[in-house]
């Protein structure tokens, strides 16, 4: 039970955890304004402005760095992590994504006489794009530095 306790009173944890969060929420509110519906599916879902891994990671590393310091080993391991996971939001999961709407447009355009063929469509919505990336980069950055006093 102590270690519970102390998973959470890691109050860096505790930021970035509600840095992604607000970067979920935040997605509803996109698709509110560009789409005039709610649509709660973008809770979970993956893609979207902006790119809660990207503001998981910034955040965390970020905290990180002003908890343990700028140079410590434990800041360039978190950053280091940042990049990787952002690049793979932005890149190869990007690259899937359109890789399957194609995917799923020849089992149309082949399969549309034949009813019993009913495989599931391919998600489509996979990656990020660069600018959604930034966007959670930065929202994580801002939600770093606004709780930095409770460090």
């Amino acid at each position: 039970m102590e270690d519970l306790n102390n998973i959470l009173q890691n109050r860096v944890l505790i930021v970035a955890l509600a840095a992604c969060l607000l970067a979920q929420v935040l997605k509803v509110v996109v698709e509110l304004v560009q789409h005039r519906k709610v649509n709660l599916r973008v809770l979970v879902g993956t893609g979207g402005m902006p790119s809660s891994h990207s503001a998981l990671v910034t955040s965390l590393a970020c905290g990180i760095g002003q908890t343990l310091g700028w140079n410590s080993p434990f800041f360039a391991a978190t950053t280091v992590f940042a990049v990787i996971v952002m690049y793979d939001a932005a890149g190869v999961r990007q690259a899937a994504g359109k890789q399957a709407k194609i995917l799923n447009q020849i089992i149309d355009e082949l399969f549309s006489e034949k009813p019993e063929f009913n495989e599931a469509r391919l998600k489509e919505l996979l990656g990020h794009t660069p600018v959604q990336v930034i966007a959670g980069s930065v929202l994580g950055l801002v939600i770093s530095f606004l709780a930095a006093p409770a460090y």
